[in-house]
């Protein structure tokens, strides 16, 4: 049985209105700081992706600093051998140039270790070629990277 009484239906009607008004204010910062909280997670969900971007190109880099200084090994293990060579090589052409007439078989066979040095000789600029082009490959990587850190 709900009362009569003018004084309390006008109490309750205000309690009711001021409960709704309320619960209205309530609701709107509810839902801004829901919204703030989706950005806020999918902001998160970005720097995980990131995250997870920088330990695989840390990996890499890694990986490629190693092959650095493998290469690097190499190359100072290949300089003595191409100093070698180089000498050689120029040993015999000082030696054709001052050597007078030859047999046949000693100009053939003068030849042939001609032959040979240069091939040992064009092997191994190869390898210092394919060498370069490795450690370029491998500045731009880590120039890439470096500007990458920077972001």
């Amino acid at each position: 049985m709900t009362s009569l009484n003018p004084l309390k239906l006008a109490r309750a009607e205000l309690a009711r209105r001021f409960g709704r008004f309320v619960d209205f204010r309530i609701d709107e910062h509810l839902r801004t700081w829901h919204g703030h909280v989706r950005t806020l997670d999918r902001h998160g969900e970005r720097i995980a992706a990131l995250e997870r971007r920088l330990d695989a190109v840390t990996r890499e880099l890694e990986q490629v600093r190693g092959d650095l200084r493998w290469t690097a090994n190499e190359v100072e293990r290949l300089v003595p051998h191409v100093a070698a060579q180089e000498s050689r090589l120029e040993d015999l052409r000082g030696r054709l140039a001052l050597t007078p007439a030859a047999t046949e078989p000693e100009v053939a066979r003068a030849r042939s270790l001609i032959e040979e040095v240069q091939r040992q000789h064009s092997q191994i600029r190869v390898r210092l070629s394919g060498i370069a082009r490795y450690e370029e490959r491998l500045r731009r990587l880590e120039e890439r990277v470096a500007a990458s850190a920077r972001e």
